[in-house]
């Protein structure tokens, strides 16, 4: 499923676990999983809004090979990157 959908954006570094791929996983505890009720958040440029809405039950979050968020909270590490079509 991934890999057809980064596919489908062109991007061939992503979407399976393979060597020289980027690999981001998360790994899930399915019986803790859970939303939070979501809020409305003014922190867009020029005042703009969005609807957030908080998790758990996420054990680890891996991007890129580093680990991102551990135990429902990030870890500070942003190996991520803005693409740009």
């Amino acid at each position: 499923m991934t890999a057809d959908t980064a596919a489908l954006f062109g991007f061939d570094d992503r979407g399976v676990l393979d060597v020289g791929k980027r690999a981001d996983i998360n790994v899930i505890n399915h019986r803790s999983l859970r939303l939070r009720e979501p809020r409305l958040v003014a922190d867009l440029p020029a005042g703009g809004t969005r609807l957030l809405q908080a998790s758990e039950g996420y054990v680890a979050t891996i991007v890129a090979g580093e680990i991102t968020r551990e135990h429902d909270e990030f870890t500070g590490a942003r190996p991520g990157r803005l693409v740009r079509s």
